[in-house]
């Protein structure tokens, strides 16, 4: 059984389809689990989902947690407070759960994720990837910023495997409460920084390329040559792509390279619902 985390609002239900479409094409015989931590989806819209999911033969686990665990916690920009929800789902999650994948709802997968999924943990809390075209450029800030002198790298959240056995041990609500209201007007990437702040140490890294690629870096990569830069290469190497920042793949002004992946799978679920309205005619 692979067990999948997401945590999201309303405004990312149509793109979390999309993701789960990519997650069963290229994962035909393995048994999903798919929990969703949330505060505000009505039972309309969790039963929509609980649907399309099990109409794929998998599994859905919703949970609902009060908005106001991170009430004084800051939200900004296109963020929102379900961000910080992954932090803490060892707390929410059934106790059977000892490891778990969680992913944004602008990702798509474009190969299969087992072998990702039973990564070792090697006694860290977490698997990432740093995106290193980006985080190298500030690291020295984001040391200083964080107060965390000896961290390697800044590490994304988009995707993020999590040994849930380990974060029961070692991952402490207090703590998380007290470093956010220490560090509070220092945050540019609310839950990333905590994740980074605390547990720079306890982070195992992975190759950005293959299991977190940045979708913006792919236009820079094919002017710098640079073989991720290459449709070839990433078709072939890459698992999961990450529609990172504000412009994302179902705007209908998206420009981006690699959008053709988030329609493909788009597509796949349009086609499905169109084939079941006519089979009603």
């Amino acid at each position: 059984m692979i067990n999948i985390l997401v945590t999201l609002n309303s405004n990312y239900i149509p793109p979390l389809k999309v993701l789960l479409k990519s997650l069963f094409v290229h994962n035909k015989d393995e048994q999903f689990t798919i929990y969703l931590i949330h505060s505000e989806l009505t039972k309309q819209e969790l039963d929509l989902l609980r649907f399309y999911i099990e109409e794929h033969g998998q599994h859905f686990y919703p949970i609902f947690v009060k908005k106001e665990l991170f009430n004084d916690a800051p939200v900004f920009r296109h963020y929102s407070v379900e961000m910080y929800y992954r932090l803490v789902a060892h707390l929410f999650l059934p106790d059977n759960v000892d490891r778990i994948l969680y992913l944004d709802p602008d990702i798509v997968a474009i190969n299969p994720i087992t072998d990702f999924y039973y990564t070792e943990f090697d006694d860290c809390l977490f698997v990432a990837a740093e995106h290193e075209h980006i985080a190298r450029f500030v690291k020295g800030i984001n040391n200083l910023r964080l107060n965390t002198p000896f961290a390697k790298g800044y590490f994304n959240t988009g995707v993020l495997l999590m040994n849930v056995t380990l974060m029961r041990k070692l991952v402490s609500l207090k703590e998380i409460y007290q470093f956010i209201k220490k560090n509070k007007y220092k945050l540019i990437f609310p839950d990333q920084d905590v994740l980074n702040g605390l547990y720079w140490d306890k982070i195992k890294p992975v190759d950005s390329y293959r299991y977190n690629y940045d979708a913006r870096f792919f236009k820079f990569g094919k002017i710098s040559r640079k073989i991720a830069g290459d449709l070839s290469w990433i078709k072939k190497n890459t698992i999961f792509i990450h529609y990172c920042g504000k412009d994302k793949p179902w705007h209908v002004d998206y420009k981006g390279g690699l959008g053709i992946f988030y329609q493909r799978y788009a597509e796949m679920i349009q086609s499905n619902q169109e084939n079941i309205l006519s089979s009603k005619k």
